[in-house]
């Protein structure tokens, strides 16, 4: 009987793990058993993700606020810090302030606007322009951004980050400066010692502040490269990707996670005979179009993954092909059409009309996302998704 179905998702549930876990071992037993228990078969180039969050739990690759303000003294001594562009997030960043805070004598935070870079809004850019204010090129000091726009409260958290993120640092003891500036440049104002905390477009903010007269310039992936008294690190990302964990400590990114994909698919080969790809995944890159939120607060969609998950797709575009290439035939005629047409395309379909419309993006991009929005950030209590037939096209 011919197949109905192409891809399939599973939310698989797993044990809550722990560090010290062997997250090679739970990850493979999951899998096995779902496969008895719902009945499915493990094919090849089926794919195994798994959350990063399980990842760094098994890791312990955890650290708290005294680690992140011994990192934070040791680079900035003394010195003011300008602390630029965080996003706007009790889970990704409040932590990070408090330590921050912590290693600093006093602090100039400066804020995007209208929005931070994932999307989280301090105001609509429909009030900015009712202002008559350019965000590109209008500094606000937190009195004149008060003035023109009152309290603000984030809708979806019921919070006024500006208040919320000045009291994160006065409750060390420390005074904090807030201004709100698009162009990096304005911290050199008010010091040269600067901590960049955006997140995608860090390299760039990080090359404009150094070729401009900064001097102690360092992002969130120059903190915590290394253990601190015994502290969780990450030797590549530093604090980016970490959450919150307590109201003392954070969750790191997880570190050295190529072994662990590679591990994953050995033993699933050795104990079914097949090839099934695993990557570990994060932030899925999707943008909430009602609340204007990017689901991107990691550095990388995925860590680590193994080779059969490199590239992009190699798509054609069915309902173009059909309109285009077959206007005239219908049913059974236009299936066969179709297919022929797949089996024969070309290998590098960049630029092709026929490709026009599909995703250009990465596999391990394409798939972080579907397995995002499956685990979803709740209690769903499914950290490893299982997918099959992704690979697959109209032909299989």
């Amino acid at each position: 009987m011919e197949r109905m179905v192409g891809t399939v998702v599973r939310g698989l549930r797993a044990p809550i793990m722990m560090e010290g876990d062997n997250i090679v071992e739970i990850v493979v037993d999951t899998v096995l058993k779902a496969s008895e228990v719902e009945g499915f078969s493990i094919k090849d180039r089926d794919i195994v993700a798994v959350t990063e969050s399980v990842v760094a739990r098994t890791q312990g690759n955890y650290a708290d606020v005294d680690a992140i303000a011994l990192d934070i003294e040791s680079k900035f001594e003394d010195d003011t810090i300008g602390v630029i562009f965080p996003i706007l997030s009790r889970n990704r960043f409040a932590i990070l302030l408090k330590g921050i805070a912590k290693g600093a004598k006093k602090i100039i935070l400066m804020l995007q606007y209208p929005s931070d870079e994932v999307g989280n809004q301090l105001v609509t850019i429909d009030e900015v322009d009712e202002k008559g204010i350019n965000p590109w090129t209008d500094v606000l000091t937190e009195k004149q951004f008060r003035d023109l726009f009152g309290k603000k409260i984030h809708p979806f958290t019921g919070i006024d980050y500006i208040e919320y993120y000045k009291s994160i640092v006065e409750e060390q003891g420390k005074e904090c400066e807030i201004i709100f500036s698009n162009d990096p440049r304005t911290i050199l104002k008010y010091t040269k010692s600067v901590l960049i905390c955006d997140i995608h477009s860090r390299m760039r903010t990080k090359r404009i502040l150094k070729s401009n007269g900064g001097k102690k310039v360092y992002s969130l992936d120059d903190i915590l490269t290394k253990s601190i008294n015994g502290s969780g690190y990450n030797e590549v990302y530093g604090l980016l990707g970490s959450n919150k964990a307590t109201e003392n400590t954070v969750k790191l990114f997880p570190r050295d996670c190529q072994p662990i994909v590679e591990s994953i698919q050995s033993m699933l080969r050795e104990k079914t005979g097949k090839t099934v790809e695993v990557m570990i995944y994060g932030d899925g890159a999707f943008r909430d179009p009602m609340g204007k939120i990017w689901e991107l607060a990691d550095p990388v969609v995925s860590p680590a993954y193994t080779k059969g998950l490199e590239g992009t797709p190699n798509e054609i575009k069915l309902k173009y092909i059909a309109d285009n290439m077959f206007p005239d035939l219908r049913g059974e005629e236009l299936k066969k059409a179709i297919s022929e047409y797949i089996k024969n395309k070309e290998q590098d379909l960049v630029g092709k009309m026929e490709s026009e419309g599909t995703t250009p993006r990465r596999l391990t991009d394409l798939i972080g996302s579907l397995c995002d929005l499956t685990s979803g950030s709740g209690d769903k209590g499914t950290p490893i998704v299982y997918i099959q037939g992704y690979f697959d096209s109209y032909v299989k």
